[in-house]
Parts: C-alpha cells; sequence; structure tokens
C-alpha cells in the first residue's frame, strides 16, 4: 500500500507537476484572480455583441483549463518546456436573430466595428467585423442587393472571421437541410481548476433560441492563455 501511495504522488516523467501540484497551483489566489480577470473580459466583449448590435444573448459557455508543463522525459522540445503550470480559457456565445432582417442585423455588427477600428471603442469589447469588401457583400446579400439569394450563381455564406473571432450564423437557404448552427459539445467535463465549463443560463439551449427568435449566431472568441508558472518560479498573467 505504501508503495502504491508513492507512486499515485510521484510527478509522471512527461509532466512537470503532479497532479496534487497542479490542482494547488491551478487554485492559488492568483491563479483565482487572473482566471476572474479574463473571464470577465471575454464576457464583456460577448456582451458587446447584443448591446451595441442589437443581438439577444441566449447563452454563453465558457472553457477554462489547467494542464501542466512538460516534463523531462520528452526527446523532442515541447511548447510548454519551461513551465510548471499554465492555464487557458476560451468562451462561445449564442444569440437570436430575426432571419427576415438579417441583412440589417449584420450591417450594425459592422457599424459597431467600424465605430471600434476607428480607435474609440473599449478594448474589451471590441467587435472587429467591418464593412469591408466581405461585410458589404453579405450584407447585400441578405438585403437581396446585386446577387441576391434567389441566384444560382450566389451560395450563401454564413460566417466571418477577424482577430480570432469567428462569427457563424445559421443558414437561410438550403430547406430542410440547411446547415445550422449546432448546440454546445456535452462531453466536457466540470472537474475545477483542472478542467472547468460554465453553462450561462444553465438551461439554455441553441434549438430554444432558434425557437424564440427563428435564427441563431454564434461568436466564439479566441482563446486566452491567462495564467501560467514557469519552471523558474515566475509568474505570467495576461
Amino acid at each position: 500500500m505504501a508503495l502504491l501511495a508513492v507512486s499515485a504522488c510521484s510527478t509522471p516523467p512527461d509532466r512537470a507537476v503532479n497532479e496534487k501540484e497542479l490542482r494547488t497551483l491551478g487554485q492559488n489566489d492568483p491563479a483565482v484572480r487572473a482566471r476572474g480577470r479574463a473571464e470577465r473580459e471575454l464576457r464583456s466583449t460577448a456582451r458587446a455583441y447584443a448591446d451595441r448590435a442589437s443581438l439577444p444573448l441566449g447563452l454563453i459557455v465558457v472553457r477554462d483549463s489547467c494542464v501542466p508543463g512538460s516534463g523531462p522525459g520528452w526527446f523532442f522540445q515541447q511548447e510548454t518546456d519551461n513551465f510548471k503550470i499554465v492555464c487557458s480559457m476560451d468562451v462561445t456565445a449564442y444569440y437570436g436573430a430575426d432571419p427576415r432582417d438579417l441583412g440589417d442585423t449584420l450591417d450594425g455588427i459592422l457599424t459597431a466595428g467600424d465605430h471600434d477600428r476607428s480607435g474609440r471603442g473599449e478594448p474589451d469589447s471590441r467587435i472587429p467585423f467591418t464593412h469591408d469588401r466581405e461585410g458589404k457583400r453579405l450584407v447585400d446579400y441578405y438585403r437581396a442587393h446585386g446577387p441576391t439569394r434567389k441566384s444560382p450563381h450566389a451560395p450563401e455564406s454564413t460566417n466571418l472571421t477577424a482577430s480570432g473571432q469567428i462569427l457563424s450564423w445559421d443558414a437561410t437557404a438550403g430547406g430542410p437541410s440547411r446547415q445550422l448552427v449546432e448546440e454546445p459539445y456535452a462531453g466536457l467535463v466540470n472537474d475545477p481548476p483542472v478542467s472547468r465549463v460554465v453553462h450561462d443560463p444553465k438551461a439554455a439551449t441553441v434549438s430554444a433560441i432558434r425557437r424564440q427568435y427563428g435564427l441563431v449566431f454564434k461568436l466564439q472568441l479566441p482563446q486566452t492563455g491567462y495564467y501560467a508558472i514557469l519552471k523558474n518560479g515566475q509568474v505570467r498573467t495576461k
């Protein structure tokens, strides 16, 4: 039994810290503060789409995790070779929209992005999508100007990407087989600080948002590394 206990607490050769150390470091005060700050900033960006682009926010999913750095067992250099622990977070937000006003909805998002590109937007809530060539084309498409949804030569685009953010939405063409925003992946384990999942509101679903509004927008924010401890003891926070 004593041998088994020692084995369970030892650090595997490919990990910088063992499970107990990982949990201790991942829930110390600096980590908790950095985690809260990162979540507030990401939620602020998600709320900006609701407040400034008239997109009703129906669901936010927060995922964050803390992983051990690489131990001495690797023959090749790893990205986490210099770290004891690395914590990161990402947020996905789901909004409702009226499919009949999709052109106006997109125009509102792009107008908010134009404002932020001018440098007047708050750093934590900036929207990167603007009336560039692709943005204008999408607004025209959904307002039935220029190439329209009735044209066989005008395929429907259902996403925009800028500054690491991905904005996608339900297709309006294609009938029953049209591409729709899917429910969030439900297989993640909520076991903080190693793995943390927040579903807010807890009972909200993508299908319920679609039933209420007619169409769903999905915003994926880029992963943020918010806390790390180097092997030399130095702490890094976002």
